[in-house]
C-alpha cells in the first residue's frame, strides 16, 4: 500500500537523493513544511522571514519500505540531538522533523525514535500543518547537479536496499 510521510533532515537535496535510491520509494518531492506563510520562497527561508523546514515528501510502499525502516534510514544521516543544524547547514530551516497528517503514524514514529535514540532527541514529531513545493531547481537537485553539496552520506545505503 502506498503511504506518505514528510521528513526534514537538514538540506533537502541529500535527503531526497538518499530516499530516491531506496527500494520501496514510489516518489519524492522537496518543499517547505510547517511554517508561518503560504508559498514561501527559498530566499525567505534563508532570510528568516519564513519559518518552514526544508522537507522531503516521501511516497512509499510500506510492504517494501515500512515505517521502521524509514526511521532507521533517517537516523543513519541525521544527528537526532542537533537543533537547527545538520552537517554544515545551520538555520531554523535545517531542523529535523517527521510530519504526518495521521496521528497513529506520529505515535509510531515517537515510539520508534524513543527506542532507537531515547526520548531526549530533538527531532520534531508533529502533525503536518502545511507543505509547499520548493522551486523547480530544487527538485532532484543532486541528479541534475551530481557534484552539488550534500551532507547526507549516500554510501550508507546497503546494496540490498538500493533500487
Amino acid at each position: 500500500m502506498v503511504k506518505r510521510i514528510y521528513l526534514a533532515g537538514g538540506c533537502f537535496w541529500g535527503v531526497e537523493e538518499y530516499f530516491s535510491r531506496l527500494k520501496g520509494t514510489i516518489s519524492t518531492a522537496v518543499g517547505y513544511a510547517n511554517g508561518n506563510i503560504a508559498n514561501p520562497k527559498y530566499e525567505q527561508l534563508k532570510a528568516g522571514e519564513a519559518t518552514h523546514a526544508e522537507t522531503l515528501r516521501l511516497d512509499f510502499d510500506d510492504e517494501i519500505l515500512p515505517l521502521d525502516k524509514i526511521i532507521e534510514h533517517f537516523l543513519r544521516f541525521v544527528d537526532p540531538y542537533s537543533i537547527d543544524k545538520q552537517g554544515h547547514d545551520v538555520g531554523h530551516q535545517y531542523r529535523s522533523g517527521i510530519y504526518s497528517d495521521d496521528e497513529s503514524v506520529l505515535a509510531d514514529v515517537s515510539k520508534l525514535l524513543a527506542a532507537k535514540v531515547g526520548s531526549d532527541h530533538k527531532i520534531e514529531v508533529t502533525p503536518l500543518m502545511n507543505f509547499y513545493f520548493a522551486e523547480d531547481y530544487h527538485q532532484d537537485y543532486l541528479k541534475k547537479n551530481p557534484h552539488g553539496y550534500c551532507h547526507v552520506n549516500l554510501s550508507l545505503i546497503k546494496p540490498n536496499e538500493a533500487k
